[in-house]
């Protein structure tokens, strides 16, 4: 929706009616005190677009400000156009300040993208003039990102007092990515845990729970180093934050130890338009599952861990290959240890599970199956890195993530029902 603020035209003023439909007009060769001096007119295309674009200017103007206040630490400069007249706005967007400050982003910019239509309750609140927008958010983690990343919020701002007033932060939350918005700096004050390249991310409550979870870490990284056969840096991010929102409505149901809901990878890219992924894949956060948060294992954190190592080299590998490689990292890293092993697994695997496999498996065995999906794409990993070679097999999924399953009989000399058949004989 468009809102009108002042035109000109010639040297008449132009004033909008509160609607935003109609402005009013005095023509100066009408003579003043005539009826016919105020008469109705449709604002031009022309003047509405210029509207518009000086609007988004000084609304850009205004978020600049903002991530320059975070990095240069201006908590009253960050502050300044927020509506003074909502204590509970300002507490949030102080936190919010205190929470950016943790992260150590070498860069951070702000600016309008998406403008939404009226939001009822905010209209009624603020007027009729009240202009919410999707602000793109774009930041680098220090130490962490190789290359900006992008996330989605939604603002609301009312013209005062000749600027523009963020009057509300999210109201529009509903319009906005699933899993991109609700970022672990909008919740609780955090404490950001560094620890070699592992940034973990807790309640400022639970510190001490943050250092645990940096040690495993740190573990979980020499797992995946060890295993997967190709560069690596280990950086991650993990968040263990109390709420289940944080990233992901994966954990608004549902308890438990499998280490399928232990915790999830989320990738993250260059760009964010409306939740879908723009650009190239940057790298991940780790996200726990609050209910694990505090006894969380190195067992637990290697297969997402893995999903971390390989997101840079592109989304086209097949599922069976994407969770395989995990699982198989993860059943290696617990085989390092001498007092454990994944003999049950194995053995569940082989009497259970591979019996019933016909085809690698898809997406559609993941849902309807997924125990089945986990143990045979676990397996299928197992029996290339027995025909191939860790080296191999490392370039055989560089491979299939930059360029999809065409590649899989050049670079195994099998075709994909090949590979299956031969998967449900492997002995191992």
């Amino acid at each position: 929706m468009k809102h009108h603020k002042r035109l000109y035209a010639g040297v008449a003023a132009l004033a909008l009616a509160a609607s935003g439909a109609v402005v009013v007009v005095r023509s100066r060769d009408v003579p003043p005190g005539d009826a016919a001096a105020a008469v109705a007119v449709t604002p031009s295309p022309t003047a509405a677009a210029t509207e518009d674009a000086a609007r988004k200017k000084a609304i850009d103007v205004l978020l600049a400000a903002r991530a320059a206040a975070v990095l240069k630490g201006d908590l009253k400069g960050f502050l300044a156009a927020v509506d003074p007249k909502q204590p509970v706005l300002v507490a949030r967007q102080k936190l919010l300040f205190t929470n950016l400050r943790k992260f150590g982003l070498s860069s951070l910019k702000y600016y309008s993208a998406d403008v939404f239509r009226p939001i009822p309750g905010l209209v009624d609140k603020f007027g009729a003039a009240t202009f919410s927008t999707r602000v793109m958010m774009r930041y680098q983690v220090s130490g962490l990102d190789p290359r900006p990343v992008q996330t989605d919020l939604g603002y609301s701002f009312v013209h005062r007092s000749g600027g523009w007033v963020l009057v509300d932060d999210s109201a529009a939350d509903e319009l906005l990515s699933a899993d991109g918005h609700h970022q672990p700096w909008d919740f609780s004050e955090v404490v950001v845990v560094r620890r070699g390249t592992v940034a973990v991310v807790v309640d400022k409550k639970e510190a001490g729970i943050g250092t645990k979870v940096a040690q495993v870490a740190e573990k979980a990284v020499t797992s995946v180093r060890k295993h997967w056969k190709r560069p690596w840096n280990g950086a991650v991010m993990v968040v263990a934050m109390p709420q289940n929102s944080v990233m992901s409505t994966l954990w608004t149901a549902g308890s438990g130890d499998g280490w399928t809901i232990a915790a999830k990878a989320v990738t993250l890219f260059e760009g964010q338009q409306m939740g879908r992924p723009m650009g190239r894949p940057i790298g991940s956060r780790i996200v726990v599952n609050p209910a694990l948060r505090k006894r969380l294992d190195k067992d637990l954190l290697v297969h997402e861990m893995t999903h971390v190592a390989t997101a840079t080299l592109g989304t086209n590998a097949p599922i069976w290959a994407v969770e395989g490689l995990a699982e198989y990292v993860r059943c290696r890293s617990i085989e390092d240890d001498p007092h454990w092993s994944v003999d049950p697994y194995r053995k569940r695997v082989k009497s259970q599970y591979l019996p019933k496999l016909k085809t690698l498996p898809d997406r559609t065995t993941f849902d309807g199956n997924a125990d089945l999906a986990y143990g045979t794409s676990w397996w299928t990993i197992e029996y290339l890195a027995h025909k191939l070679g860790e080296k191999k097999l490392a370039a055989l999924y560089t491979d299939l993530a930059q360029h999809g399953e065409s590649v899989v009989k050049k670079d195994t000399g099998q075709t994909a029902a090949q590979i299956a058949a031969s998967t449900k004989t492997f002995k191992g």
